[in-house]
């Protein structure tokens, strides 16, 4: 039987011969090197959708210009103007190829990982539904079973290796944003906010998540990185529409989403302190890194951090980019691309900080955990 080792450099050689294409020229490539795990599945909504809702029945799609300008590839379904936050990050542990999704994965492809993102998902099923298709966490964490079921072929029926191999991987999972921005916050097509308290509502979401991630441990994962929700009372979707007196944001959204981001620390501890055998749990805190970017932006070069650089009415927040809208000229200038989505530069900035330092990630860097 081959070791883990010789098996990933067995999925090096596959990946050279199979995978489409790689980094742009015009993005910072990497020296060629082995990456520093074999592979990374993606889990989330549409701030890391890289194209699974192209084909669905649903307003949550990126799939037309302006979205994509500055991306090599062009138009991919990435909701921003080029790499999203799990590209930048898959880059920084030496991928040489992006994530596929898994409308479009196959074969040797699944080796290096699989994006199951979908725009507009979040923990519960029904979050969303406001925008039409969409694929939540449950049906992500299907997909990543069926995607498991592929790879043991590819691994000539050998579970024991497959499970090995699978251990070594890292798991993004990013949920939770939607669960508030689409449903919870939402009165007048869900009924969440009159069933739960937000302390209810939180313990709630915490519950499904626990279940979802242990199933996701039961697969395969081991090295899990779960991201905290965002300030999202401060994107420009929000800024259109809140008229408080003593904030920019509107607080009482943020208030919610730091319940649940208090008990998605405290779960990650559980997780790590022997809940799941074998759990290397990271907790990034993207409420903080987002807040810390948002009233610090031009210390980076944003000028500014309120508007989207495309989208229509007050702050570009009231309706996302149109068809082939004129975007603002300079991206870099721009914190948010959108109504709720960062622009590139705000994703990479985001990534380095959780791959090199421990400023938002707990209890390790994501670098760090690669090495476990």
């Amino acid at each position: 039987m081959k070791t883990v080792g010789e098996l990933s450099l067995l999925v090096c050689l596959i990946i050279v011969c199979f995978n489409g294409r790689g980094w742009s020229q015009r993005l910072p490539r990497p020296q060629p090197q082995q990456s520093q795990v074999p592979c990374f599945f993606i889990f989330g909504d549409s701030l890391v959708d890289n194209g699974n809702n192209n084909g669905m029945l649903t307003l949550a799609r990126a799939n037309y210009r302006p979205y994509g300008i500055d991306f090599p590839q062009g138009t991919t379904g990435r909701f921003t103007n080029g790499r999203t936050f799990v590209d930048a990050l898959a880059q920084l542990m030496g991928f040489t190829r992006y994530i596929p999704p898994y409308s479009r994965a196959r074969g040797p492809e699944l080796l290096r990982g699989v994006n199951y993102a979908s725009g507009a998902a979040g923990i519960r099923d029904e979050t969303g539904d406001n925008l039409g298709a969409h694929s939540s966490m449950n049906g992500q964490v299907a997909n990543f079973a069926n995607t498991v079921m592929q790879m043991r072929r590819l691994f000539r029926g050998d579970t024991n290796a497959l499970s090995s191999y699978l251990n070594t991987c890292i798991y993004y999972c990013g949920l939770g944003s939607n669960d508030y921005l689409n449903n919870y916050f939402m009165p007048n097509f869900y009924t969440t906010s009159s069933d739960f308290t937000t302390k209810a509502y939180a313990d709630a979401l915490i519950q499904d998540y626990t279940r979802q991630l242990t199933q996701l441990h039961s697969l395969g994962a081991r090295k899990v990185i779960v991201t905290a929700v965002g300030p999202i009372g401060c994107i420009p979707y929000q800024l259109a529409r809140y008229h408080g007196n003593s904030s920019r944001c509107n607080e009482n959204i943020n208030k919610a989403i730091l319940l649940f981001n208090s008990e998605l620390r405290k779960l990650v501890d559980r997780f790590n302190g022997g809940q799941l055998q074998g759990a290397k749990f990271v907790y990034l805190d993207s409420y903080k890194s987002s807040n810390d970017l948002y009233q610090n932006g031009t210390a980076n070069g944003f000028e500014v951090i309120d508007k989207g650089c495309c989208g229509v009415g007050r702050n570009n927040g009231q309706i996302t980019c149109l068809p082939l809208q004129q975007p603002c000229a300079d991206r870099r200038k721009y914190l948010f691309w959108d109504a709720f989505h960062p622009t590139e530069l705000a994703n990479v900035i985001f990534a380095q900080s959780a791959y090199q330092s421990q400023s938002y990630t707990y209890p390790v860097n994501i670098q760090q955990l690669a090495t476990l």
